[in-house]
């Protein structure tokens, strides 16, 4: 992909000193990602692009500007890129997310719409691509490779192949396709997902990766099927093999998992970083507002030891040519002129934020006019439930009364999102499974979507919650309806709230609903702008801890994971349990898995 300017010519005659060029930013400290060197300088941007940049002579041509900013002596640097998120991630549309991020110097997002795809198919990316048009900042689209994320073992309210890979590929944002999260299906050579690659890779689209844990044979055949990035290592030796692979890492610091300090430990002592970049991947409102989006994960880097032109470089360079973008990503004659001033490059707060050559943000706040635009998308419910009942939430079997070892996803962490096979011992009476632990907690997922009726039925063990239920149709990646509970009557109440208000989040004590943060858009994302959002996440998370999500910093999106059958080793669907790694079903009854074998 290469980006092209308003009017070439015009351009051209400007680079040559030949007319008025749109914008000057004079006294600057240039820092060059292509060299590594900082030095004085003076940027020409006309049309929308880099014209020139002069530092021999600073004083020569600055007449030449229809309009001059003096730098006073600031840091120029490219503006930022996210290497992988989910816009929908951070709960706010298309539109309200721009809003937030610009002003922290995020001018490019290489965004997978995954998250409403597996909601609305085709039509919820197309949104998404609609409701970023004519914006001050740039959202790319990857095409969501996997929806379902594990065909057979979820069911979703779409599914793509290579006819919906090829028919999307025409929207004229698409960059690439989205993290390829079937990597067993890839490494395995699955035909499904060799041609969504071949579709991919026949319009031109890199393809982006989703690896977690993922070492030896299986990683090399990985690689070798086509993914060239990852956003899912979490440890400094799982970057390190990766970073040797060939693949490309996306250190991610989103709101669910913290992986830049852990990564930079184990690739800190390499050559080389080209294949190093970072990622917001899902990051929520109130912590954009707080701490920042990728300037925040550039700071965090440069705090564990990285050297800030080099993690700036990142951030900005290698993101654009992981994404296949040519001139995007560098302060240089031809490329893209998204910049930003900033007065330290370790804080990197920017006071200037400019996006193909316009002032787009200054001093924290937006200058651009982003028009508030309606879609028919937005006011359509998606939660497609029957009429439930406490039994549906109800643990059957059957057995006599006495007791019965049941298989369960176990959080061995009380504040990383990682769940493996557990087994417990449980009472059993009048056919029901009773749970005496007060680390045991019943987990249902409810598919959401027209023509299905299929509720799995679990247990979990090391969840946090003490009292009540909480429940999500934010449920990564089929945004079903997630609901850990201790009584079946608290979980009715939780999933009655939010089939009414179209999806969110939901906590429900003693029969009476705590807080409901509304997401009626897909059942994902808010209407609201995100200083409104934030105080409604912030009283959801507040009604979380009172249910006993005490031990994490952030619990809202504790509960997203349960359901996300492509992370080891074990997760929950609408079908089951489900092991991740053999691609099957598990038995709640241990005593099953005995006869499996048999």
């Amino acid at each position: 992909m290469k980006l092209q300017p308003r009017d070439r010519k015009h351009l051209l005659r400007a680079a040559l000193g030949e007319v008025r060029c749109d914008l000057l930013v004079k006294n600057a400290r240039l820092v060059n990602v292509l060299t590594g060197e900082i030095y004085p300088a003076n940027v020409f941007v006309d049309s929308g692009m880099i014209a020139h940049v002069e530092y021999r002579n600073l004083e020569a041509d600055l007449e030449k500007a229809e309009e001059v900013i003096d730098a006073g002596g600031a840091y120029l640097i490219p503006g930022f890129i996210d290497a992988h998120v989910h816009i929908e991630s951070s709960m706010m549309t298309p539109r309200n997310f721009a809003k937030a991020v610009l002003p922290k110097g995020t001018t490019t997002v290489i965004t997978d719409p995954h998250e409403i795809a597996n909601v609305w198919g085709v039509e919820g990316v197309r949104y998404m691509h609609d409701a970023s048009q004519d914006l001050p900042m740039r959202q790319l689209l990857d095409i969501p490779s996997c929806v379902p994320a594990v065909p057979g073992m979820e069911n979703a309210g779409a599914a793509f192949l290579a006819p919906e890979i090829l028919e999307l590929s025409g929207l004229d944002r698409t960059a690439g396709l989205a993290e390829v999260m079937d990597f067993l299906g890839v490494a395995q050579g699955d035909q499904r997902m060799l041609d969504i690659i071949a579709a991919a890779e026949s319009r031109g689209l890199y393809l982006q990766g989703h690896a977690p844990g993922q070492t030896g044979r299986v990683l090399s055949a990985y690689r070798c099927g086509g993914p060239s990035t990852c956003h899912e290592s979490s440890s400094g030796e799982e970057a390190l093999e990766k970073l040797r692979s060939g693949i490309s890492v996306d250190a991610r610091d989103s709101s669910i998992l913290k992986n830049v300090e852990s990564i930079w430990s184990g690739v800190k002592d390499v050559r080389f970083f080209d294949q190093l970049c970072f990622c917001t991947d899902d990051r929520e409102a109130d912590e954009i507002l707080e701490h920042g989006h990728v300037n925040d994960v550039v700071r965090n880097a440069i705090a564990c030891g990285m050297d800030p032109v080099a993690a700036i470089k990142s951030a900005t360079f290698n993101a654009a040519r992981e994404a296949h973008i040519d001139n995007l990503g560098a302060v240089a004659p031809g490329f893209a002129a998204d910049f930003l001033l900033v007065d330290d490059l370790r804080e990197l707060r920017p006071s200037h934020v400019f996006f193909a050559g316009k002032l787009a943000a200054k001093d924290g706040k937006l200058t651009a006019e982003i028009p508030d635009r309606s879609f028919p998308l937005e006011k359509r419910n998606s939660v497609c439930v029957r009429e439930l009942s406490e039994e549906d939430f109800t643990l059957r079997v059957s057995l006599p009364d006495g007791r019965a070892a049941v298989n369960l996803l176990e959080y061995p962490d009380p504040v990383v999102p990682v769940t493996v096979r557990g087994r417990a011992e449980a009472a059993v009476r009048g056919g029901r499974i009773l749970l005496e632990d007060p680390d045991l907690r019943y987990v249902a997922v409810v598919n959401r979507y027209p023509g299905r009726d299929t509720i799995g039925l679990g247990v979990v063990r090391g969840f946090g919650l003490r009292s009540g239920a909480l429940a999500s149709t934010v449920s990564h990646d089929s945004h079903n309806l997630t609901i850990v509970y201790g009584r079946p009557e608290n979980a009715l109440l939780a999933a009655r709230e939010l089939i009414r208000c179209g999806g969110g989040m939901c906590a429900v004590e003693n029969g009476e609903v705590l807080y409901t943060l509304e997401l009626p858009l897909a059942g994902l994302m808010s209407l609201l702008p995100a200083e409104e959002l934030a105080v409604c996440s912030q009283r959801m998370k507040e009604a979380e801890r009172r249910l006993g999500l005490t031990a994490l910093e952030n619990p809202l999106l504790r509960i997203v994971t349960l359901a996300l059958p492509v992370v080891p080793d074990l997760k929950m669907s609408d079908l089951g349990m489900v092991d991740v790694l053999r691609k099957e079903l598990v038995p709640l009854l241990a005593e099953e898995d005995a006869r499996r074998e048999r």
